[in-house]
């Protein structure tokens, strides 16, 4: 997989009025992890860490601090402003080599199924999948082909194979399947009598004849 260069700066304020100038001046505050080190408060340039928060892609970041240290990680988790959504605070964790990590990877959907062809839709269940292996061998995506999934046919996640990946959920879980479409019916029923006119009753004083 492809490594990214992130620079970033060591951030010694951590307070939010500190947090919202950063934001202000197009900086983007976040937090490295680590699991032998303490936590690493910094910030970076928005327009460098957009590139790998907006994409379909998972990456490998090699993190270089304006103290010279650098620290092979992944974006872990992201936060965004709910009305721009804008990227307002992200995590990063460290990579230890030779250590196996959990990760969630986007899936990647090819082929044009033969089932759409015959009718169905396409339904997919999971656009990403938790798995887990070396850093090295982080997938940017896995390929799951779909062109030979015919009417009624699911693939499972017992389905995917990926060298050295171990997937976390179980087996059968379902990845993407063609369905049959749905039809909706209008339920028309009828009446067990036939409708009558109300009866009309006439108010009034009858007459009577001696």
């Amino acid at each position: 997989m492809e490594k990214i260069n992130l620079a970033a700066n060591i951030r010694t304020e951590i307070s939010k009025s500190s947090r919202s100038a950063l934001r202000n001046s197009g900086r983007v505050p976040g937090v490295y992890y680590s699991k032998n080190g303490d936590p690493i408060a910094l910030d970076v340039i928005e327009k460098l860490i957009n590139p790998l928060v907006f994409t379909a892609e998972t990456h490998l970041i090699n993190l270089q601090l304006n103290d010279g240290s650098e620290h092979d990680c992944i974006i872990k988790d992201v936060q965004f402003d709910p009305v721009t959504d804008r990227v307002v605070h992200f995590d990063l964790l460290g990579l230890t080599k030779g250590e196996k990590i959990q990760i969630e990877v986007p899936l990647q959907f090819v082929g044009s199924p033969v089932g759409v062809k015959e009718g169905g839709l396409l339904q997919v269940n999971m656009h990403r999948v938790e798995i887990e292996c070396l850093p090295k061998d982080i997938p940017q995506h896995i390929v799951v082909n779909v062109a030979e999934l015919r009417l009624g046919e699911t693939i499972h996640i017992s389905g995917l194979a990926v060298e050295n990946v171990t997937f976390m959920s179980p087996p059968e879980t379902a990845v993407v399947a063609i369905v049959h479409p749905k039809v909706e019916k209008e339920v028309v029923e009828e009446a067990e009598a036939e409708p009558t006119e109300p009866e009309v009753i006439a108010k009034g004083k009858a007459e009577k004849e001696e």
